[in-house]
């Protein structure tokens, strides 16, 4: 099993919100207003973690193990909607996203294929780690700039713990999962012909609900995730090669295969459709 390990790994650098976080170091007139209110909505998709959680148990019905898991990530995801919420609640409690607007965010995903969804997600914290890097440059506060080093440190960690699933995936399934692995990997690493932002919670996940089917959807502002990524913290070209790259070499070790490109991976993809070879 994964789990006992991986929950002892995460608990060794777990930090605290009492004790970590510089609270009596804040710098009101470091905090613009901008900023502020893009703290509440960061605070509202991490509270996304729940509907996910949902849909991980449901579809990982049969995997006792990466469901015992959920257990933590589940914990660590809303603990970052929790610290940011404090944060606005001691310094602008004008924003606290209220309990509605939290709720908004929990609604039924549809059942998808389980493998497909942990590489969607493995990707999505590494996309993660490096938006939150972005975003503590971006602010001048200290007080969250030091919140968001943290929360970056725990998605990292958290694309550590699915990579390992992903490991176990291919002991047991072999071909199917590494081609479930790498469709969504040619994906992920295809942003330069997407519009939108290639993350979970930009996705659309119940088709009943289209086209109001993503997390960004039901916040305040739906707009709000490309306004902050292209036009406030300014995720530009240069963060989102640090993203292909990470997912690209991640894979290359995953599959043995070296992948420089979208390209190399997608001609992978194709070789394992067509039930070549799939390992060096």
């Amino acid at each position: 099993m994964i789990y006992p390990e991986a929950y002892a790994s995460l608990e060794r650098v777990r930090w605290d919100m009492g004790k970590d976080i510089p609270w009596d170091s804040f710098r009101p007139d470091l905090l613009t207003e901008e900023q502020a209110v893009t703290i509440k909505m960061n605070a509202i998709t991490e509270w996304a973690a729940l509907p996910a959680t949902e849909m991980f148990l449901r579809d990982f019905r049969d995997d006792s193990d990466f469901s015992a898991f959920m257990s933590v990530w589940f914990y660590e995801e809303q603990k970052h909607a929790l610290v940011m919420m404090e944060y606005l609640r001691r310094f602008r409690p004008d924003l606290v996203p209220t309990e509605e607007e939290l709720h908004a965010v929990r609604f039924e995903f549809d059942v998808a294929p389980a493998m497909e969804t942990l590489m969607l997600h493995f990707c999505g914290e590494i996309r993660l780690t490096q938006w939150y890097r972005c975003a503590g440059q971006w602010h001048t506060e200290p007080v969250i700039k030091h919140i968001y080093g943290l929360l970056s440190g725990d998605e990292a960690r958290h694309g550590g713990i699915y990579f390992r699933y992903m490991q176990r995936a291919i002991e047991n399934l072999g071909d199917t999962a590494r081609l479930a692995f790498a469709k969504v990997g040619v994906l992920m690493t295809s942003s330069g012909r997407s519009s939108q932002a290639l993350h979970p919670t930009n996705l659309h996940v119940n088709a009943a609900m289209f086209p109001n089917d993503t997390v960004q959807s039901h916040l305040p502002d739906p707009a709000w995730l490309e306004h902050w990524l292209d036009n406030q913290i300014r995720f530009d070209k240069g963060w989102e090669v640090k993203v292909v790259n990470t997912i690209l070499t991640k894979l290359s070790n995953l599959f043995g295969r070296n992948f420089e490109t979208t390209r190399d991976l997608n001609r992978f993809r194709k070789e394992l459709g067509q039930g070549a070879p799939a390992t060096a």
